[in-house]
């Protein structure tokens, strides 16, 4: 092939064509001029938009769904909730791993919606068949059970559809982008922040559109809107495929981490070599596909996978279960490096967790009237978090990251996991406003139990759901392009699943939280979590939550200090390995 040749010989034209292990619809090089970049994410960008906006349009509304219609308490429901939320974002983790794997993003994406869009279809049909309806009068007292049962087998199904969707799409959405080519690098650092900009979007009119039709008109009109939406994006992610990059999945990422973890045990006796470049590795010439990384100091015990014992016989026909490169030992040192990080972010997504439960109840005992007669549905003012999330990072973008590329010399402004600290002060800034704010609906209750807290604005609640944005604004946009960019490249949409498994994670911790709670304070007083909020506790929660982030925060710096980011060697022919992973070499 003329462009291969031209690799081997040091002639490519890399303006023209992009070598990165991609290809293009058809199996072959792309070229720069006609694929990938924004003309490729646009696409991508616009099934995200209708994805979220079908999610928050049912995920929002879940819990008064399950309280008026299936009538479920408030403990149930805020459990159910959080279980479906922890699956639904738990599940990516099996779906990247089939794409990363098996079927490649793109077929994942398609698959996975075309599953989503079945969960929608029977969501519509179980408020719309007679015999699927909930009841037959105005006002449902007790709910059929086939209802409730196709109900959930709806829901679950648009987790099933997400589980696939969401790792595979963003990373998809990322592969557009050639990170050996330094413009392209850049207008990368930029995707993340413009994809949470459409996904907000989508966040912004589900929870204001389509909750108001759920409010105003009903559940079915809605759903049929969701479903129509969910349909035509799928047809406009098919008509762009003439303009994506593909990458074709190498098989199962997981083997390489059992053949270093192997290698490695096999040879934990042997002595360390004096010099790390006796370490086994491929030579850069000979590579025509991925990337090399560089060697770093951390986990020593797995290096060992690269000691060569058999010099006399060629190293690349070594059994890879006794003999590792250097470059497989770092992807595995990447992924070990992951798990403390992991860990360390589940306070925050706690928080997270809230807002699609008890935030929301909150708005339902509040005054949703603006004048006019026109009431905004309880789960609307979730729209303040999207707003807070979408100018923050139009901020961020447009003004602070240039300015902090100026003051610091790092091409994303600052590091990546400070980006994400500085989210968690937020994170803890909106626990402790929470827990004023129900503290003042209380004493509001206390003083007319009759009329409750009716009279307080549902606007006290904008101060905690802006501020929960703009901390999304920097912790989860961060956490997508930290497990993203730090991870093998092999594994990225598992990447993407692993961030979403904090949220995930964080939804069922928050569960067993309540029923602990509930359990410990109930056996020694008046529970936490009555019967409705009036007879409860939140701001009590709210404190335990912010205490339990303020806390983990020291963990985190800790950690943060001591991370040391993914050093890949990107010049063709000499390439200088520095503590940043930039390379600034060429021969």
């Amino acid at each position: 092939m003329e462009l291969k040749k031209g690799v081997e010989t040091g002639g490519v034209d890399e303006e023209k064509w992009v070598y990165d292990s991609s290809v293009d619809h058809k199996g072959r090089v792309p070229l720069r001029a006609s694929t990938g970049v924004w003309k490729a994410t646009l696409f991508i960008i616009a099934i995200e938009f209708s994805e979220r906006l079908s999610y928050f349009g049912v995920a929002t509304s879940l819990i008064i769904y399950l309280t008026k219609v299936i009538h479920q308490d408030l403990k149930t429901a805020a459990r159910n909730v959080n279980y479906w939320a922890g699956v639904t974002t738990l599940m990516p983790l099996f779906g990247g791993f089939l794409a990363d794997a098996y079927f490649g993003r793109f077929t994942t994406v398609f698959l996975s919606s075309v599953v989503y869009l079945l969960g929608l279809i029977l969501l519509t049909m179980s408020t719309f068949v007679p015999s699927l309806k909930a009841c037959d009068a105005a006002v449902c007292l007790e709910p059929r059970k086939v209802h409730e049962v196709v109900f959930f087998i709806a829901i679950y199904m648009i987790s099933i559809g997400t589980g696939g969707h969401k790792p595979s799409l963003e990373s998809f959405g990322a592969d557009q982008f050639d990170e050996n080519h330094s413009e392209e690098r850049k207008k990368k650092m930029s995707y993340f922040n413009w994809w949470n900009f459409g996904l907000c979007c989508g966040l912004l009119l589900g929870v204001t559109v389509i909750v108001y039709v759920q409010d105003r008109v009903g559940w079915g009109a809605a759903d049929i809107i969701l479903t129509t939406v969910m349909a035509s994006s799928l047809a406009i992610f098919i008509i762009g495929r003439p303009f994506y990059r593909y990458h074709v999945p190498p098989g199962s990422p997981l083997t390489p981490m059992l053949q270093v973890l192997a290698a490695a045990i096999k040879k934990r006796n042997l002595p360390y070599p004096s010099d790390p470049a006796d370490l086994h590795e491929v030579p850069r010439s000979r590579v025509d596909k991925g990337r090399l990384l560089c060697h770093t100091e951390s986990l020593k015990f797995l290096d060992k996978a690269a000691i060569v014992e058999d010099w006399e016989n060629c190293a690349e026909k070594q059994d890879p279960w006794t003999l590792a490169t250097v470059t497989k030992v770092e992807e595995m040192k990447l992924i070990l490096n992951l798990i403390p990080i992991w860990l360390a972010t589940l306070p925050f997504g706690i928080s997270v967790a809230q807002t699609a439960t008890f935030f929301v109840k909150q708005g339902t005992m509040l005054d949703r009237n603006i004048g006019n007669g026109l009431e905004i549905p309880p789960a609307s003012i979730f729209a303040l978090s999207a707003f807070g999330m979408i100018v923050a990072v139009a901020i961020y973008e447009k003004i602070l990251v240039p300015v902090l590329r100026r003051a610091t010399g790092n091409e994303r402004g600052i590091k990546i996991l400070q980006r994400i600290g500085i989210g968690m002060l937020f994170s803890i800034s909106t626990m402790v406003v929470s827990a004023l704010v129900e503290r003042k609906r209380l004493g509001v209750v206390e003083k007319d139990p009759v009329k409750g807290s009716l009279s307080m604005s549902v606007f006290w609640l904008a101060p905690q759901f802006i501020i929960i944005g703009v901390g999304d604004a920097f912790t989860l946009v961060g956490l997508q392009e930290y497990f993203y960019d730090q991870v093998p490249d092999s594994m990225r949409s598992l990447g993407i699943a692993f961030y979403l498994s904090v949220i995930g994670a964080a939804n069922f911790i928050s569960s067993l939280l309540i029923t602990a709670i509930d359990h410990v304070t109930g056996r020694f007083g008046k529970s936490w979590f009555g019967k409705d909020l009036n007879s409860s506790r939140l701001d009590y929660f709210y404190w335990l939550i912010a205490g339990m982030i303020a806390a983990n925060l020291i963990v985190y710096v800790f950690l943060a200090r001591r991370y040391s980011y993914k050093n890949v060697q990107r010049s063709v022919v000499v390439a200088d390995c520095c503590e940043d992973g930039l390379e600034v070499s060429m021969a």
